[in-house]
């Protein structure tokens, strides 16, 4: 350690650079996905907070990355956990790596967020508590972060697919 490096910072680094690690072997994986399934497509890598995001991307190929995507980002969440499998195979470290297809869970989070905000402000006027429909873990989490910042609480209820957010007054 060099003078004034601290141990935290030294730890942040080995996380930063797991993190860049996972996002390299989750690029290679999907290359190669996207070259089976001929279809064209750029990767993206960044570090979101604690965890690798990776995005194909296609200016082109847009409708053809679709596909991938599948109804209600079906075969996008089936991609992430085989992305997840290939950097545990590899790391022997669990990823929570998030994949996006197509800008498909940017524009999601912006719904989500939305709609968390909507069910917040619905709870401030009546002052009781709304349900929301079941919701992938992905969207529970992008509406409870919607809901904090809107000052109010939210729980999940349920159980898994059925699994919903439930926003609670103040």
């Amino acid at each position: 350690m060099t003078e004034g490096t601290t141990s935290a910072a030294v730890e942040g680094a080995d996380e930063l650079t797991l993190l860049e690690q996972e996002g390299e072997i989750a690029a290679d994986y999907l290359e190669g996905l996207l070259d089976i399934a001929d279809l064209d497509g750029d990767i993206d890598m960044d570090v979101e907070g604690d965890r690798a995001s990776v995005s194909v991307i296609s200016d082109t190929g847009v409708r053809e990355l679709q596909k991938l995507v599948g109804r209600d980002g079906e075969v996008l969440e089936a991609l992430q956990e085989l992305t997840r499998l290939a950097v545990h195979r590899e790391t022997g470290e669990r990823s929570r790596l998030m994949l996006d297809i197509a800008g498909y869970r940017a524009r999601k989070r912006a719904e989500l967020s939305e709609l968390g905000a909507k069910a917040a402000a619905e709870v401030k006027s009546s002052g009781e508590p709304v349900k929301l429909k079941p919701m992938t873990p992905f969207e529970r989490k992008v509406v409870h972060d919607a809901v904090k910042a809107a000052g109010l609480r939210s729980e999940s209820e349920g159980e898994e697919p059925q699994r919903f957010v439930v926003v609670f007054p103040a």
